[in-house]
């Protein structure tokens, strides 16, 4: 498989935010956002090549229960479920970060695992790529992360959740583009919509680090 970079650090969203996390991120990206802050992992990427049980033998070493799998986009890698499927049998708990346009039902039988799965809002310029097919198979352990810009991705936010009565099936997240809308907007936006069930996170790790530094 080709890895990027395999590191320890907190979950900096999500619904483990804040939880010490192992890291793996796997190269390539089917998309291409505006707003990416990974396009290391895609664009000439410096990788190297693993093998499932290279991989699992670091997590081991590691000691720490939560992988986030990552990328890039994990799930286009033809090795990938075999390297969850192993991450399980090992007691790990597997958080998978996917850009939701990639079906996630070839991963409905893997047990243990959890989606944090992103609809692309209209400023990433890939919100015509989503997989809303996804949206059927979600549970309470999985959660939609709405990355937003601006006020029409957050208007476009809200039309998804309803749409989708997401509400009703996962949790719902928003976060802001780092550095491209002020919280306090979408905190007035949750207000004014009434959206009790639906989160604002901010991206924890880029206030504790530096935004740009790679490894945390």
């Amino acid at each position: 498989m080709r890895v990027i970079e395999i590191f320890k650090s907190i979950n900096g969203e999500g619904l483990k935010q804040g939880q010490l996390a192992l890291f793996i991120r796997l190269a390539m990206c089917n998309l291409c956002c505006s707003y990416c802050d990974t396009k290391y992992s895609f664009i000439n990427p410096q990788y190297k090549d693993m093998t499932v049980e290279e991989i699992v033998n670091i997590a081991l070493e590691a000691k720490i229960k939560n992988i986030t799998l990552t990328g890039g986009e994990p799930l286009i890698h033809s090795d990938v479920k075999n390297l969850i499927d192993s991450l399980l049998k090992h007691n790990f708990e597997v958080e998978i970060e996917t850009n939701g346009s990639v079906s996630i039902v070839p991963f409905l039988d893997l047990k243990g695992i959890s989606f944090t799965l992103d609809y692309k809002c209209p400023s990433s310029l890939e919100e015509d790529k989503m997989n809303l097919d996804n949206y059927n198979y979600l549970t309470k352990g999985d959660c939609v992360k709405f990355v937003v810009g601006d006020l029409n991705d957050l208007n476009k936010a809200l039309y998804i959740i309803e749409k989708y009565n997401l509400i009703l099936k996962t949790n719902c997240l928003i976060s802001p583009v780092f550095g491209k809308i002020e919280p306090k907007q979408i905190v007035e936006f949750l207000i004014s919509n009434n959206l009790n069930e639906v989160r604002m996170q901010l991206q924890i790790h880029k206030f504790i680090w530096d935004p740009n530094l790679r490894g945390v």
